[in-house]
């Protein structure tokens, strides 16, 4: 069980590694005890709250059981997916009636993004689509060099996507004519990435496989600033992965990312100065934060509670040790994580401790909850959409 894990995890890699290289990664990852542990069995506790589907739909393939960024997105009454074997829906979100669905045939891999009357995804085979939101009708579609993962991000009148092969780039939100590019080096071996860069002002600050983070002027792509935020350490390919692989968070004029193996900084917007850094937690995916405080699922699956003012940690809750979660969305004031068995679990801000749990589905929630006027959306790997409220007893 232990080589396949490892083997599962070498192919969730991405770059251009020698197969010497990768076979010495999997000898790493083999003396890494925390790589054998299994999932943590769920416990019996007493729940605080009662939690409500208000209504499920499981139509579509989901993910297809491939690591891909397809999230759930909501606006406007509505709430859109896509799957892996190209179909889109937008469906109510007061009771999940079908709008709209349209089959693109193309193997969607990240989205939908929603900007207005617009909607975008990325596909494993290097396309960017924008579609009616209100209609689903084609609008645009643009060619580019490699897959896509991260989630497009709209900045005016451009759309900034960044492909897995290191080139970031702006096409016209209307046509989808490029208007400009950047090609970045990548390290010979990379966790695969699905951050988005984050907008500040005319800036789009990105965060990359080598540990750099980097501000890019959004008219033009023009180099701004950049910063090392984490430094590639140790011998191996494996124990120099440094990716800041995780969606920055904006918040209160500090940007916040957090890193494989090399923890979880705050940075200046303006000149990408370094506040502080944490470097106890490594994390495959982003944080989320609230007015005071960041939470993220480390690589271990332990929920954390950060304090935002210097990165101290308040709680850290392991009773869901190694069962894969997704990044945590913030909801009211629980904390809410989906796990590799379709369960979703409310934790306390106050303390981390569980509150209440519902199983959705049984494969996995990968995709963060989105919380939308007091009711969230999940998305699962196996296609199913659900929307859930919390009732207090």
């Amino acid at each position: 069980m232990r080589r396949i894990l490892a083997l599962i995890f070498i192919l969730g890699l991405s770059g251009c590694a020698t197969l010497t290289q990768m076979s010495d990664s999997v000898g790493d990852l083999f003396k890494d005890s925390d790589n054998s542990e299994p999932p943590a069995e769920l416990t019996e506790y007493e729940p605080e709250v009662k939690l409500e589907v208000l209504w499920d739909k499981s139509d579509g393939d989901g993910t297809d059981e491939l690591a891909l960024n397809l999230v759930p997105a909501v606006a406007d009454g509505r709430v859109f997916i896509a799957d892996h074997d190209g179909l889109i829906q937008a469906r109510s979100q007061l009771d999940g009636e079908l709008f709209w669905e349209v089959e693109t045939d193309l193997p969607i891999s990240a989205g939908p993004v929603i900007d207005g009357d617009l909607l975008f995804v990325g596909t494993s085979k290097a396309d960017v689509l924008a579609l009616n939101a209100q209609t689903g009708e084609g609008v645009w579609k643009h060619r580019v060099s490699s897959e896509v993962m991260a989630l497009p991000v709209v900045v005016g009148d451009r759309v900034i996507v960044r492909s897995d092969d290191g080139y970031d780039l702006a096409l016209d939100r209307t046509t989808g004519v490029e208007v400009w590019s950047v090609e970045h080096s990548i390290p010979a071996l990379t966790v695969r990435g699905e951050g988005s860069p984050v907008v500040v002002g005319d800036m789009v600050i990105i965060g990359y496989a080598n540990g750099k983070l980097m501000a890019l002027n959004s008219a033009d792509g023009a180099h701004i600033w950049e910063t090392s935020v984490a430094i590639p350490r140790g011998r191996s390919e494996i124990d120099r992965l440094t990716d800041l692989n995780g969606t920055p968070v904006l918040n209160d004029d500090v940007i916040f990312v957090s890193s494989y193996k090399s923890g979880v900084n705050a940075v200046t917007p303006i000149d990408g100065e370094v506040i502080w850094r944490n470097e106890i937690i490594s994390a495959f995916q982003g944080l989320s934060a609230d007015y005071s405080y960041l939470y993220l699922s480390d690589a271990s699956s332990d929920v954390w509670q950060l304090d935002q003012r210097n990165g101290a940690s308040y709680w850290k809750q392991t009773d869901l040790h190694q069962r894969r979660l997704s990044m945590p969305a913030v909801y009211e004031d629980y904390v809410v994580v989906g796990d590799f068995e379709g369960y979703l679990h409310w934790l306390s801000k106050t303390d981390g401790r569980l509150l209440g749990r519902i199983e959705i589905t049984d494969e996995p929630i990968v995709a963060q909850p989105v919380v939308v006027d007091g009711t969230l959306y999940v998305y699962a790997s196996d296609g199913t959409l659900a929307a859930v409220r919390v009732l207090l007893f």
